[in-house]
């Protein structure tokens, strides 16, 4: 069983090339993520949402800036996924039998994961019982997310997706996530935040050697 983690890291001084950051007025949060914590009741943590001066789309700058491990950064990477008989209640109307959508496009799946791993697309294949699994286009997560890359939060999305969470996000008692921006982070217990998000908790990160 892995180490948990105590705690929520205290800012930092940073190296002269990363943003310091601050606790903003509520409107740091994208306006669509604030309401869906609304929503969700969840209102308190938007006071807790901290701002980048700067944008800082990367885990290892976000990390930095936050205070706390790599792996209590929790990216929300939207994949592009083709046969895969588990999503045919995820398909538009329009789309192919085989669950394809577009043929371009694939349908989303949002993969939660911890920012020291990288996502195995093999295991996700595997998960899904798919034909293929490649990252989504930009505009594509956009459109599903209603967010741009480097700012897409775990939840609060403007469509329903099947979300698979890495377990080793677990490991922690609290994580950071993007609060719709790339400039803004929100720490949650990564528990709740999964269960937020509606995820199945599955190992989806690449094996360390």
């Amino acid at each position: 069983m892995p180490h948990r983690r105590k705690g929520i890291a205290r800012p930092r001084p940073l190296a002269a090339n990363l943003p310091l950051m601050t606790t903003p007025p509520e409107s740091a949060a994208h306006p669509r993520f604030a309401e869906a914590l609304r929503e969700r009741g969840l209102q308190e943590l938007i006071a807790e949402v901290r701002h980048f001066p700067e944008s800082t789309r990367t885990a290892v700058e976000a990390a930095a800036a936050v205070g706390c491990e790599l792996s209590q950064i929790c990216k929300s990477l939207v994949f592009a996924v083709w046969g895969s008989p588990l999503l045919e209640h995820d398909r538009k109307p329009g789309e192919g039998e085989s669950g394809e959508g577009k043929a371009e496009e694939g349908v989303p799946v949002l993969v939660l994961v911890d920012g020291a791993s990288r996502v195995d697309l093999e295991r996700v294949r595997e998960e899904l019982g798919a034909r293929k699994v490649a990252r989504a286009r930009a505009d594509v997560v956009r459109e599903t997310t209603g967010y741009a890359i480097g700012g897409v939060p775990p939840f609060g999305h403007r469509t329903r997706t099947r979300v698979l969470a890495d377990r080793a996000l677990l490991d922690h008692d609290v994580v950071w996530a993007a609060a719709g921006t790339p400039y803004t982070v929100f720490p949650m217990d990564p528990k709740e935040l999964v269960a937020q998000a509606g995820g199945a908790l599955v190992d989806v990160r690449e094996r360390t050697a």
